[in-house]
């Protein structure tokens, strides 16, 4: 399987190395230091070129061993199937009134659960044993079947995972799909007895100040459910992370700490609109949050429940982003660098070569490899695009048939 783009995206404990297709480099600063991400300049989140970049597994995976990393968008309504039984309220009556945040946690917290990762450690006396790794967030999607959301970042590498409930249960849990390129995961639990589901709402509608809610398991167990409040700071924000890259992100001030990764981002109206899943965390700077939209989210949720992978469009090219500061300090455009080239892939039929640089995609701006895939996945497997490049100096355009490229 060939994999669309590469970035480091080092975890001390779970992360495993998926992806090494691109060669750029994301500064880890340790857990316990206040992980930090450097957001795409371009983008507005913040500008400064001293600023680092957190990988904060903000949700997950924290312990005493926390974990030093973390994360198109289409907004498209969410997919309804027949047999479906996520309830969606997108659209609420003039007769619903906003819930109080205290309401939004009595009907909200219920569903939100805690995801325990295990691995294989060391213990004193020397024997190896499954010991937690570390800790993040969920929720219940369906719970008649007993699914729920999280990220990928707070299962990866996991042994053994177990979910904490509201009523005090603690159930085994298994892996039904994960996909690190969106960074989404979906688990199962078998004890379907009294389980809440969230109600999904429409990102797409959010609106810059709107109030929200954030609920999950900071640090863990021990402050399982904690609620902070916000409200939206901005839209289509960009981290150069794995799986986050895949999106336009929510941006928010609610608290978000360790531990809250894979937990919801709620509206007034009780609905999730969003997956806690990183924050910035520079000295001096604070409240700045991210959140996957859910609207972006549940098409690849869909895909894992359905058949326990995720399917991406994809050109099949591996890309540099080294080439950008050769760009800038050269005064040449800014771009996606194609450094190879998979032989009869999407691009390769259509001509594309390694040294071209993709400056569009439809009418997409490209200057980097984290467009590059959020442009790429606001198309289909099998979509026809117009590739914007630039091939000795001279800009040209060629449509490609995009390919596919999976999870597994």
């Amino acid at each position: 399987m060939e994999e669309e783009i590469r970035s480091i995206l080092n975890d001390n404990n779970t992360a495993s190395d998926n992806v090494d297709d691109i060669k750029k480099e994301i500064k880890i600063i340790p857990t316990t230091e206040q992980p930090i991400a450097q957001p795409k300049p371009k983008r507005k989140v913040i500008a400064y070129a001293s600023l680092c970049l957190i990988s904060a597994v903000i949700g997950g995976l924290t312990t005493a061993a926390s974990f030093p990393y973390i994360y198109p968008t289409n907004a498209s309504p969410l997919p309804q199937t027949a047999n479906s039984s996520f309830t969606q309220v997108s659209n609420p009556t003039a007769s619903e009134t906003n819930f109080p945040v205290a309401q939004i946690a009595k009907n909200v917290g219920p569903a939100v659960v805690g995801v325990s990762n295990f691995q294989s450690g060391r213990s004193f006396s020397g024997s190896s044993s499954l010991q937690e790794a570390g800790s993040g967030s969920g929720f219940i999607i369906d719970a008649a079947k007993g699914y729920i959301a999280t990220n990928n970042h707070v299962v990866e590498g996991a042994q053994k995972l177990t979910v904490s409930l509201s009523d005090g249960r603690n159930l085994d849990a298994k892996v039904i799909g994960a996909d690190p390129r969106t960074d989404l995961a979906v688990l199962q639990i078998s004890d379907t007895k009294n389980l809440t589901a969230v109600k999904l709402g429409d990102s797409s509608k959010v609106e810059v100040g709107e109030p929200v809610v954030a609920i999950g398991n900071p640090g863990g167990n021990e402050f399982a459910r904690s609620v902070t409040t916000g409200v939206i700071s901005a839209t289509n924000r960009s981290l150069n992370l794995q799986g986050e890259a895949s999106y336009n992100l929510i941006q928010t001030d609610a608290a978000i700490n360790p531990g809250n990764s894979g937990g919801p981002l709620v509206n007034y109206l009780g609905q999730v609109i969003g997956i806690n899943s990183a924050k910035y965390a520079e000295t001096g700077f604070e409240g700045m949050g991210f959140s996957i939209p859910i609207s972006d989210a549940m098409p690849t949720l869909q895909q894992l429940i359905t058949s326990g992978v995720a399917k991406h469009p994809a050109l099949l090219v591996s890309t540099d982003d080294q080439y950008n500061t050769y760009a800038k300090d050269n005064n040449k455009p800014q771009g996606a660098y194609i450094s190879s080239v998979t032989v009869n892939g999407p691009a390769a039929k259509a001509g594309l070569k390694k040294g071209d640089v993709i400056t569009k995609i439809n009418a997409g701006a490209v200057q980097n490899s984290s467009d590059l895939i959020r442009e790429l996945y606001k198309n289909k497997v099998g979509d026809k695009v117009t590739i914007t490049y630039i091939r000795d100096g001279q800009t040209k355009q060629v449509e490609v048939t995009l390919g596919e490229i999976s999870s597994t």
